[in-house]
C-alpha cells in the first residue's frame, strides 16, 4: 500500500473547508434547496476523501479507490 504525505492533504481539506463553507453560506442565505443540497452533498464527499487520506498517511487500510 503507498503512503500518502501528510502534506499532501492540505489542499483536499482546505478544499472541503471551503465547500463547507459555501453550504453554510447557501443555507443561511436563502439559496435554492437544491443548491444547498448540492453543497451539503459536495462538502460531505471531500470531507470522506480527507478522511480516507488521513488513514492511508496513517498506514490503515482501507477500501480500493475506483
Amino acid at each position: 500500500m503507498k503512503q500518502v504525505e501528510p502534506e499532501s492533504i492540505e489542499p483536499l481539506l482546505q478544499e472541503a473547508t471551503e465547500a463547507l463553507r459555501r453550504y453554510h453560506h447557501a443555507k443561511i442565505t436563502g439559496a435554492l434547496p437544491e443548491e444547498v443540497e448540492h453543497l451539503r452533498l459536495l462538502a460531505e464527499n471531500l470531507y470522506s476523501a480527507v478522511s480516507e487520506a488521513q488513514k492511508r498517511a496513517l498506514g490503515r487500510p482501507t477500501p480500493p479507490l475506483h
